[in-house]
């Protein structure tokens, strides 16, 4: 890519590069912001054939089909290379048209293809067959002396997960299982969701505590307060009760002195006599 880059300009090539660089560290985490980065590369170098294929791959992680097939023979034209041919079939199944998927799995382009690509220009054939309604034909398609091998390459673990889901997908429940835990043995950068798959076979549900305490608090329960928390509550009221004054709320008025009031009885009485 950087000879390819060599061909423009120094201050073009750099800049270009820089959005060629956060296209490729964005494609994963956010598609649409690689996308963006990929469009202002294209628009100050369409004629690399590095930036029309960055283009493409960020268009196919947005699900743009159309625009990714377009970048995608481009860059082949530029450059004359057979590898992006899978990439393009799948292009053609996303757009709704899966013979024409299954039609590039029988041109010669594929005997040019490294094995990596014959994988996966196999697993496209299989998607195909599936988009077709062939669940039957997608398991064939996808034997294989690749699948039948012991040893791991870098697309095994997503060969045999494929296997296992057409399996599963003609009932063969029991095969299925067998071929997800062979994925999941070879699956050491987590490619697939060979793990739940098992899981989901075997009937096993996992809860997320978090997720139960966000949905409690979403429905407006309120928490069952324990006995510990109740008997604590108590204490404090107690303890609040003991501080304040027993007279605080309702003042009580002083009685008179019993002298005071017989004082006052007999001057009454002298003041009737006089």
């Amino acid at each position: 890519m950087r000879q390819e880059l060599m061909s423009l300009p120094k201050g073009l090539a750099e800049e270009v590069a820089r959005n060629l660089v956060m296209v490729a560290n964005l494609l994963d985490e956010d598609p649409e912001q690689a996308y963006a980065y990929s469009r202002i590369a294209l628009r100050l170098a369409s004629r690399v054939a590095a930036v029309r294929e960055a283009a493409g791959f960020a268009s196919y992680a947005t699900a743009k089909y159309s625009e990714a097939l377009a970048e995608f023979r481009a860059a082949r034209r530029m450059t004359g290379s057979v590898e992006l041919w899978p990439v393009m079939a799948d292009c053609e199944r996303g757009m709704g048209r899966p013979e024409r998927a299954l039609a590039m799995a029988g041109e010669p382009e594929v005997n040019k293809l490294d094995k990596a690509g014959q994988v996966e220009m196999r697993l496209v054939a299989a998607g195909a067959r599936k988009d077709m309604g062939q669940a039957d034909a997608a398991v064939v398609t996808l034997q294989s002396p690749e699948l039948a091998s012991n040893s791991v390459q870098p697309w095994t673990a997503r060969l045999r997960y494929a296997y296992a889901d057409a399996l599963l997908d003609v009932g063969r429940e029991a095969e299925a299982r067998e071929w997800f835990a062979k994925a999941l043995e070879a699956d050491q950068g987590g490619q697939t969701d060979a793990s739940d798959r098992l899981a989901e076979l075997d009937g096993v549900e996992f809860t997320d505590a978090m997720v139960e305490s966000e949905d409690e608090a979403a429905s407006g329960e309120e928490p069952v307060a324990s006995e510990e928390s109740g008997a604590a509550e108590a204490a404090e009221k107690s303890e609040e009760a003991a501080e304040e004054p027993a007279d605080a709320e309702k003042p009580v008025q002083a009685e008179k002195p019993a002298d005071v009031e017989k004082s006052a009885d007999a001057d009454k009485a002298a003041d009737d006599n006089s």
